[in-house]
């Protein structure tokens, strides 16, 4: 795939070898090393476990590399409320705890393993474009204020001095979000892994994988891992390894552009205090900024041939017109990945057999969530039942006709962008 921005400014790295020997033995086998499986790795391994960690390509090829790199502490389209509502107050207590706390575990892992990868705590934005959406951001804010997070609502005022982006009703901040280069992240979490003890492998793809006495064994090429527990820390990128599994969620590919550095009086104009946006359309508009001053956002793509060269082009003309840029810097670089998102919205642990789990789909918040997931399996792995786990879990669901329906979010895609554009001409 083209390299992300991010896999390019990080740099080349020496690749770790790959698995050779016939057997390694070890309490956790981790497959995939994204944001899940190296945090996974990392937690697992400081509680004293044998870890062992197998990633198909190399460390953050997939979708943990090919973000925009924000940090948000919430769920994609569900309130705590809901949350509550559909799982029952304990679990789904729980669950809120679990969200909320995720941007500062990033962070805090960032501090405590001198991560160098351009971190800035400095929030997460979500600006309402009608009143109507503004009424369901009140909501949602005092939601989350009554749970004591560092939340604040946003009058149409204070949006536009913040994000420079004009024409908003209002909207909200979450100052414990923020922004970073998720390649150099998940590359240091890989290092701190490796520092507790885990032992990565590079360009070993998991070919076979089977239960056996006292766990499982994972074969790939000509060597294998014997572990106790397995985790799939593969997220939508599960390939064929475990179907019932890839056809419980639904593959979402999203893209994501950078413009060449804007100069430093528009930059100073816009996000001045660097925190990254993302508001509530249907058709979701978002905006950071990366260390050199590079203008971020992203979007999905209606289905159809040369997606590759419309799209892009399509974000860069949606970010001139409504940061009011006409003069906006070209496309620099142009990358989409592919994220997995769940029938209900939230992350689910999925259980295919005894000592095999699966994280999957954090629906979009994938740097603060899967951290936060990798954790949570971790605990798992030491021991802790899945039931006293703070994420739902479960055998796998798969979804009816997934052949077809995982199309079902970009072919909604025109349907959602109609509908803000009716919004925006009723009010």
């Amino acid at each position: 795939m083209t390299p992300s921005l991010w896999h390019v400014v990080s740099g080349a790295v020496a690749a770790r070898p790959p698995l050779d020997v016939a057997e390694v033995e070890a309490d956790l086998l981790v497959i995939g090393a994204g944001f899940t499986g190296l945090s996974c790795a990392l937690h697992a391994a400081t509680a004293g476990l044998r870890v062992v960690v197998v990633e198909a390509d190399r460390i953050a090829a997939g979708a943990s590399g090919r973000n925009a790199g924000f940090v948000v502490p919430n769920f994609a389209r569900v309130d705590p409320d809901a949350v509550l509502a559909r799982l029952g107050p304990d679990r789904g207590a729980r669950l809120v705890g679990f969200a909320a706390a995720s941007a500062d575990l990033v962070f805090g892992l960032i501090r405590d393993h001198a991560i160098a990868c351009d971190a800035l705590q400095s929030g997460w934005i979500q600006p309402a474009p009608t009143e109507a959406a503004m009424q369901a951001i009140r909501a949602r804010a005092r939601q989350w204020a009554d749970r004591g997070r560092p939340v604040a609502v946003l009058d149409a005022g204070q949006v536009a001095h913040m994000t420079g982006a004009r024409g908003y009703a209002g909207g909200w901040i979450d100052h414990s979000g923020g922004v970073l280069n998720p390649v150099a992240y998940a590359r240091g979490l890989a290092a701190a892994a490796e520092r507790a003890g885990a032992v990565v492998f590079e360009d070993t793809p998991v070919t076979s994988l089977h239960a056996a006495p006292g766990g499982w064994i994972a074969r790939s090429g000509a060597g294998s891992v014997r572990a106790a527990r397995v985790v799939l820390a593969t997220n939508a990128h599960i390939g064929g390894l475990q179907p019932a599994v890839a056809r419980s969620f639904f593959p979402l590919r999203v893209y994501q552009i950078a413009t060449a550095p804007l100069p430093a009086a528009v930059r100073t104009r816009l996000l001045p205090g660097g925190q990254c946006v993302s508001d509530t359309r249907r058709n979701l508009f978002t905006f950071r900024f990366d260390a050199n001053n590079r203008l971020i956002s992203g979007g999905m793509h209606i289905l159809g041939p040369g997606a590759d060269y419309r799209v892009p082009r399509a974000i860069h003309r949606r970010l001139s017109r409504l940061l009011d840029l006409p003069d906006l810097p070209p496309l620099e670089h142009a990358w989409s990945g592919q994220a997995a998102v769940m029938p209900d919205f939230l992350p689910h642990l999925i259980e295919p057999a005894p000592g095999l789990m699966a994280g999957i789909a954090c629906n979009g918040r994938g740097i603060a969530m899967t951290t936060m997931l990798g954790r949570v399996l971790a605990d798992w792995a030491g021991g802790v039942p899945a039931a006293d786990l703070p994420v739902p879990s479960g055998p796998p669901a798969p979804i009816p006709w997934h052949g077809l329906m995982r199309y079902a979010p970009n072919a909604h895609l025109p349907l959602a962008m109609l509908r803000d554009a009716l919004d925006a001409r009723g009010e």
